[in-house]
């Protein structure tokens, strides 16, 4: 399983516009964008940072300013987009009912912002769920009860949950 980092997020509010780090953190407080979906401490955006910048996904210029100290403005470069872009399309995402939660939602946070058509990452979003849920009810009629059927069970409610609410990010989308 691979670790669920805002490192592609961080990257879409910089593909949509160049930003420095304290930017970033109030997009990740406020609850009407990202506040709602990551708990990010200052420490954790300017790691987030240093590590994109190591991996030359963002470059940081000094902005002077004559009222205050110089800020460092990140910018996407074109190895980063191409790294955004990879995850905004990818086309089958886990069906981690925690990654739905946090990395999907992110996704479309991302892609309305950037006007990235929706409708595909829902879709895949979607293939993936169905694929778990048909998965784990196979697995379900074979397995005897005890911790094992009912962690199962809470999943293909959480998956069916999902599947009922994945439209309402279209209509979201449509209004």
């Amino acid at each position: 399983m691979s670790a669920l980092t805002p490192d592609m997020v961080i990257l879409g509010l910089l593909h949509h516009k160049p930003q420095h780090g304290y930017d970033l953190l109030a997009c990740f407080h406020d609850p009407e964008q990202l506040g709602r979906v990551w708990k990010l401490s200052t420490s954790q955006i300017y790691n987030v940072l240093k590590r994109l910048e190591q991996h030359t996904y963002i470059i940081g210029r000094a902005i002077e300013s004559d009222t205050s100290p110089a800020r460092i403005e990140y910018h996407i470069t074109a190895l980063g987009e191409s790294q955004l872009m990879a995850w905004l399309n990818h086309p089958y995402p886990s069906a981690s009912v925690r990654k739905i939660r946090v990395e999907f939602i992110s996704r479309l946070h991302i892609a309305r912002l950037l006007g990235h058509p929706i409708t595909p990452i829902i879709e895949a979003q979607r293939r993936a769920c169905e694929d778990e849920l048909s998965r784990l009810q196979t697995e379900r009629e074979h397995a005897l009860f005890g911790t094992y059927s009912l962690v199962t069970d809470l999943v293909i409610g959480q998956l069916g949950a999902i599947m009922a609410w994945l439209p309402l990010c279209e209509i979201e989308e449509k209004s």
